[in-house]
This record gives structure tokens, sequence and C-alpha cells, in this order.
């Protein structure tokens, strides 16, 4: 029994160690600096809502600084380790923190050491190097940041044991014993290694000699040019237990610390690429976002608030935005889980906003159809619709009836958005816009389904409207369409007709060569007037 309650207090006093321990952490900070660091713990995307949270307190700020942030990670802790009888140490706060936390810290600095003093980040690298177990991930994100400022710019990135591994694997490759091509950028570098790269080196030191599994290459050898080499590759047959553990260490890798290992260099897109004027926080979320779309798996919560930064750009960034991510160029059955993500985030997307990624996702797409949209297309059309009436009107209904060869596939896509979609006060809109355009059969469909929904019309609309029917009339005198949306206008609409219009009509009636000419007549005798 007494082993029992020695061991639950035990436990007690570990946890109460680890809870007081994170609550130390954090108590220093003021309350702008809390958002930051939770946001550094808040998992792999640590970095970029850090870079988010501190891009919002600087529109609130304009003043703000990062200086008293990093003064305070710099600080003096007393620590020891919990149930073990050791001396007090004194550390620097930032080395109490996680490892994520530390790799997110150091992908945050790459993107905003420009705006920081110099050697308050130099001082921040020196307290991070007293860690007595430094991550490898952590090191290496020191030494980038290092060589960003300019100092220990000679000093490699990758470890000793990284380089030996490699240039076995070219060796390997190349099916002989010297090194070639980059192979060549890991000899001559003499870097120290640590415990770690010891243990590393004994154990390839007394590798077995691996069986070669390569075919060879066609054609004749010659020493002037490199040869073509067929690499038949036999899955784990080919693979050793140490091949292995390294692929399973650098894909987990590549998971947990995606954000962490992405170098400012790898941030920032070729000169000649428009993604250059954007601000760096956006091109992380370019970045995030292209690999989104690139990804077959589903995307989740966290993958969802990336897109939260087209709330912070204006109508040129959302421009420039598009066209580095190549929206008009998606597939089609990506619209509808693009647009879900886009439109989750609160609050909504401005007009500009809206409008521009309406016009890049969809108007080329509707444009170039000769066929029914398909249901990924409807789905995305849809769902901004709903949402964003005023932006699809202008960005995409519009520029469709203004083109001159569109045909049924788009009429009967703006004819579902406006049964399904819009309010009267977005359609009285469409009807006007039909003013300022020549009438075609697909434009004459639009506008019979424009009649059909009854929306409010004022009497000064339906002169408008009236004058439209007589003008563009004498080119449909065959036209059944027409024909049918006269026939609207007269029966649903009598009671707008007055003696002028009457007039007017009766002389568009007696062009009409359809076989509804009679019953158009006799619609328009019916209507009296008091």
């Amino acid at each position: 029994t007494n082993v029992v309650k020695l061991s639950s207090r035990r436990r007690n006093v570990d946890e109460n160690w680890r809870v007081r321990k994170h609550w130390t952490n954090t108590v220093r900070f003021n309350g702008q600096s809390k958002l930051l660091v939770r946001s550094l713990l808040s998992g792999a995307s640590g970095a970029h809502r850090a870079l988010s949270v501190f891009h919002s307190q600087q529109r609130a700020d304009p003043g703000l600084s990062l200086s008293s942030f990093i003064e305070t990670l710099c600080q003096d802790e007393i620590t020891c380790a919990p149930m073990e009888a050791q001396p007090l140490t004194v550390k620097p706060l930032v080395c109490l923190f996680p490892a994520l936390f530390k790799q997110n810290l150091l992908s945050f600095l790459h993107l905003v050491h420009s705006i920081l003093p110099r050697t308050a980040v130099l001082h921040l690298l020196k307290c991070l190097s007293q860690d007595p177990h430094p991550s490898p991930w952590v090191s290496t994100l020191v030494r980038q940041l290092q060589r960003n400022l300019g100092a220990h710019s000679e000093e490699p990135l990758y470890t000793l044991l990284c380089s030996q591994r490699l240039k076995e694997l070219s060796q390997r490759l190349v099916g002989s014993g010297e090194t070639e091509g980059w192979a060549k950028c890991f000899s001559g570098h003499s870097v120290e290694s640590g415990s770690q790269s010891a243990s590393g080196l004994s154990v390839l030191g007394t590798q077995r000699k691996r069986k070669s599994s390569f075919v060879a290459s066609d054609g004749d050898e010659t020493g002037q040019q490199s040869k073509r080499i067929k690499v038949d590759v036999c899955g784990s047959e080919c693979l050793d237990a140490e091949e292995q553990s390294v692929k399973e260490e650098i894909s987990g890798r590549r998971e947990n610390d995606a954000v962490a290992e992405t170098s400012a260099e790898e941030l920032q897109p070729a000169p000649d690429q428009p993604c250059d004027a954007l601000p760096e926080h956006i091109k992380v979320a370019v970045l995030q976002i292209k690999e989104l779309l690139e990804s077959q798996t589903e995307w989740d919560q966290s993958s969802t608030d990336v897109f939260k930064v087209l709330n912070e750009c204006d109508p040129g960034q959302v421009e420039l935005l598009c066209s580095t991510l190549r929206l008009p160029d998606l597939p089609q059955q990506t619209l509808p889980k693009l647009c879900s993500s886009i439109l989750a985030p609160s609050p909504d997307l401005s007009y500009s906003t809206a409008a521009t990624l309406i016009k890049s996702l969809l108007l080329e797409k509707v444009l170039s159809l000769s066929e029914p949209a398909s249901r990924c297309l409807v789905t995305a059309v849809t769902m901004l619709c709903s949402r964003c009436p005023r932006p699809m009107c202008h960005a995409l209904i519009e520029p469709v009836l203004v083109e001159k060869n569109i045909g049924n596939p788009q009429a009967e896509l703006l004819n579902r958005l406006i049964e399904g979609c819009l309010d009267s006060h977005y359609r009285l809109l469409v009807l006007q816009m039909t003013f300022r355009i020549a009438w075609s059969e697909a434009v004459l469909s639009i506008i019979h389904s424009l009649l059909d929904s009854k929306p409010d019309l004022s009497e000064e609309l339906f002169t408008k409207f009236t004058e439209q029917l007589v003008s563009q009339g004498p080119q449909f005198t065959k036209s059944v369409q027409f024909a049918k949306m006269m026939l609207t206008v007269l029966t649903k609409y009598s009671t707008y007709v007055t003696a002028a219009h009457k007039q007017s009509l009766h002389g568009c009636l007696m062009l009409n060569e359809t076989f509804l000419k009679k019953s158009l007549q006799a619609a328009l005798k019916r209507i009296r007037h008091s």
C-alpha cells in the first residue's frame, strides 16, 4: 500500500511540475507576446499562424516591435529536472520550450528578421546554442539564420553524417567508386561532428558490402560524356535496414516539420515571377495553397485556415495570387473543394476580392463550355453565387452576356443561377445588363427566365424594357423564343402596360411571323386601361 501511495504521489508531482513548467514559460510575456507564443506552440503551421498574428497586431499598432518578445525569451530561468538529485541550473527561457516551438520560432524569424535588430536576433541564437540536447532541425535552422545575418556563412547546413550518406548513395547510383555529379558538392567540407555523427559513422564503417541492383546503361561507354543509366528499383529487397530507417526518418520529419524546414530562399520565387511583389506572409500562404491544390488528400480545418490570407490582400495582390496559383487552369473536380474552403473563413470576402476570384476561377471555364456544365462546375458556381451575388453578377454573368458567341450551355448555367441563387434585386440588375447588349437566342432564353421569376419591376424599368423589345424585335420576326418571351410580358405584366406601351407593342407584333402571332395579338387586345 505504501508503495502504491508513493508511486501515485510521484505521478502527481511529475504532473504538477509539467503544468508549473509550462505556466512559468509563458507567465513572463505580455498579452501580445502570449498570442505569439500560443501560435508558435500550435503545431507544424505555427510559424505561419504567428506571422498572421504579428501582421494583425501591426495593423492595430503600427509601432509594434518584437524586441521585448525576444528579450523575454533570452532571460535566464532557474530550472532543474523533476524528481532527480541534480543541482539547479540557469538556462535561457527559450531553451525550456519544446523542440517544435523552437523550430516554429526560427522559421518565423526567417520571415521577419529583416525588420528586427541584428544584435537581438544573434543574441537569441546564442541562447539557443546553450541547449544541451539540441534538435538537428533546430541546429540547422540556427545556422541558416546565422548565414542570413552574415555570421558563420562558410559553415554548411548539413552534418558530416548526412554528407557521408549522400556520397555513398551517389557512388552506388553511378555504379563505380568515383563520386560524380552532385556528390562533389559534399566533398571538401569539414564539419565538427557530435556524438550522434560519430556513432552514425561507426555504423557506416562496419556495414557489409551491398549487392548492386542496377542494370547497365545503353550504348558504348565513353570518357567524354555521361551515360543514361537505367535503374531497377526492386522494392524492399534492394533496401537494407539502414536505408529503410533513413527513409522513415526523412518522411516523418517532412510531415511534422513542414514549416520549419522551409528556408527563406525556398519561400522566395524566381525574380521573373509575379509573386515577387507579394509580402512574405502571402508568399508563404501561396506555397501552402499550391501544395493543397496538388495534393490528393482530404483538406482539414488547418488547411482551410490558410485561405484567411485572402482577407488580408488588396485587389492587386489577389490578382497576383490568382496568377501565381494559375487558378484558371485548375481542373473542374477541384473547384467545389476550393470554393468551400475560400468561403469558410469569416468574415466574408470583400467585393473586389470575390470578384477577382470569380473571374479567375470561373469565367474562362464558363465561356469555353460547348456542352452542359459539369456537376463540379455547377456546384462551384452556385456556391459562390449564393454567398457573393453582386460580385457574381459583375464578374461572371455580365461578361458572359456581353460575349457574342455564347450558346445554350452558358444560358442554361445562368438560368440555374437566376432561378436558384439570385434575389429579386439582383435579377433586376441582370435584366438591366441586357439593355446594353445586342440580343441573341441565348440572351432571349435568359431574359425569359428573368421574367418568369417575376422581379419587382418599376414603371421606368418596364418602359426601358419595352423600348428594347421594339428596337431589337425586327431581327427576331421568326424566333419562337422571342415570341414566347413577348407572350410572358403580355400575360404576367399586363398591369404594367400603358396605352403608349400598347401602341408600340402592337407595331412590334405585326412583324411577327411565328405560329404564336394570333395568340400574341389576342393577349394584347385583352389588356384594358381604366
